[in-house]
């Protein structure tokens, strides 16, 4: 059965990968909406997607579609836009009768998920996180021997990542800490939702720096102490 994909945040960096798997799996995307109109790359996967730079009219676009026939109705809403902007297109696909496919991180705040909660519930549509590190076979493998291991001592870890951006980075959304969340929020979320998976839940969180090219702290787990620092400060590389 092929399904009808909409999708937010065109222009964006992880886009192609949304656009490459909705082709890959044999599905449709009706339209897709960017303020900004560098999206040629639609063609290179979908030729008669609507294109939209207005989010209003991409709105305006898909409630008509949901007032004409089956078959032209979107069931699966992509957000690939920054990510102050998720919750609010997760509660336009709920509304729109879609279930949405989200870029992590879902919400800013932790008290925005109770709406999407609720809104499921509302409406009988689901908000899907993409969880990509969850499925690297290597990763699974990795869960797998420590769920075999029969130690009740918590493994002692220390993670940095370092990975270098240009001036271009604090200028853009993705430094801007009202509109990414900062470091931790925006490059750090797919690290702590691996550890997460792998150690169980967090015991005790504490962010000792929180700065715009550098964020770090302690998070204490279930089966797991990690010590964790993340920077786009190239000066911090090794030589």
């Amino acid at each position: 059965m092929s399904y009808n994909f909409a999708l937010t945040g065109a222009a964006g960096y992880v886009a192609p990968r949304h656009l490459k798997a909705i082709k890959d799996t044999g599905n449709r995307l009706v339209c897709a909406v960017d303020p900004h109109d560098s999206v040629g790359i639609l063609d290179s996967y979908f030729k008669d997607t609507w294109f939209f730079t207005e989010f209003e009219r991409f709105d305006r676009h898909i409630e008509k579609l949901r007032r004409s026939n089956q078959e032209n109705q979107i069931q699966y809403l992509s957000i690939c836009s920054p990510n102050y902007l998720h919750d609010a297109h997760a509660r336009f696909a709920l509304r729109v009768g879609a279930d949405a496919i989200c870029e992590k991180p879902l919400v800013l705040n932790p008290w925005n998920i109770d709406a999407l909660q609720e809104l499921e519930q509302e409406f009988g549509r689901r908000v899907y996180s993409v969880l990509q590190l969850r499925v690297h076979p290597s990763l699974i493998a990795l869960k797998d021997k420590f769920q075999k291991e029969k130690s009740k001592t918590k493994k002692e870890i220390n993670l940095t990542y370092i990975t270098s951006r240009g001036a271009w980075y604090l200028v853009s959304w993705k430094g801007q800490v009202e509109r990414s969340g900062g470091l931790a929020t925006n490059i750090g979320v797919h690290f702590f939702d691996l550890l997460t998976w792998l150690f169980g839940d967090a015991v005790t969180n504490e962010v000792h720096v929180s700065e715009p090219t550098t964020a770090g702290g302690y998070l204490e787990l279930e089966r797991a102490r990690v010590r964790w620092v993340l920077s786009t400060d190239r000066k911090l590389l090794p030589p």
